[in-house]
């Protein structure tokens, strides 16, 4: 199997298109298209669906798209492999990382690892924990930090740090007269959560769940920060990681609501492609995750 023939392949089916992934590769259209069709003769099946809108996969050519992906990590790892001959002087750290930690813990960790190391090259990846997990195991991302972390063949969990998640309300709301409330209480009111696959929200919902409660949300948003402003609009009530809210505390647009008999305390887990080599920008960042 060609190796050029599976970076083409690999470029036209994540760009969608034969154009957007000759342009990625800076590679004439015309080249690819026929590189293309040469690959697809060699195997002796078609890898792509033509569409006026672009290219679509077959499911050969969904089947091969995750050993290409692989093998392109393979690649990655190699050439950090050599690169570390030199030391942190150059190369590249591809992270991942769920909305909430993204988000709120990223930042000032990625400023001080670019004021140690200024000329490796940062990606930051930033999605539900789902899909983090997902770029991991294919070899997409070297390391993902997520709230929580399905068991999976292949990968490696090591707890790295805890989080609360808080139930929140506008300042002004009734139930601050009561606190702290019940669990039940809170099932009650309408509630705008994260979307299914959410970290946040498979804790939330185990945690009712253990309590023989469940809830039908309201809303649910794939983003914290639009969670926040309905809060504090007064459409409902949520269900967020106090890492999240800091300064709407501090400027009193949100309210904490005390919760009787619902702990929602979560492990952050940092997430290991099992056997991956760990290349020398990594483990320096590992070393400031500590």
């Amino acid at each position: 199997m060609n190796q050029n023939h599976l970076h083409l392949f690999l470029a036209v089916a994540e760009e969608g298109s034969v154009s957007r992934g000759a342009a990625r590769l800076f590679i004439s259209q015309p080249a690819v298209s026929k590189q293309i069709g040469e690959f697809e003769a060699s195997l002796g099946r078609k890898l792509f669906e033509r569409h006026p809108k672009g290219m679509r996969l077959t499911d050969a050519g969904k089947l091969l798209l995750g050993y290409a992906r692989r093998l392109a990590a393979l690649e990655r790892e190699a050439e950090s492999a050599l690169a570390e001959l030199e030391g942190l002087e150059r190369g590249s750290l591809t992270l991942g990382a769920s909305l909430t930690i993204g988000a709120y813990l990223m930042p000032e960790l990625l400023a001080e690892y670019h004021r140690r190391y200024p000329q490796i090259t940062l990606t930051l990846e930033i999605a539900n924990t789902d899909t983090i997990q997902h770029m991991v195991r294919e070899g997409q991302l070297e390391i993902g930090l997520t709230e929580g972390f399905a068991e999976e063949a292949g990968l490696e969990a090591v707890v790295f740090a805890e989080d609360e998640l808080v139930a929140v309300a506008p300042p002004g709301h009734p139930l601050r007269q009561e606190t702290p409330i019940t669990a039940e209480t809170l099932c009650r009111q309408p509630l705008i959560l994260r979307e299914p696959g959410s970290g946040t929200r498979e804790v939330f919902e185990r945690a009712i769940s253990a309590q023989g409660l469940s809830v039908t949300p309201l809303m649910s948003l794939g983003s914290t920060e639009a969670i926040k402003r309905a809060v504090a609009a007064g459409v409902g009530l949520a269900v967020v990681s106090r890492l999240a809210i800091t300064l709407e505390l501090e400027t009193h647009r949100l309210a904490v609501l005390p919760l009787a008999d619902l702990p929602l305390n979560r492990s952050l887990h940092r997430l290991e492609r099992r056997g991956a080599c760990r290349s020398r920008a990594l483990s320096a960042f590992l070393e400031l995750l500590v």
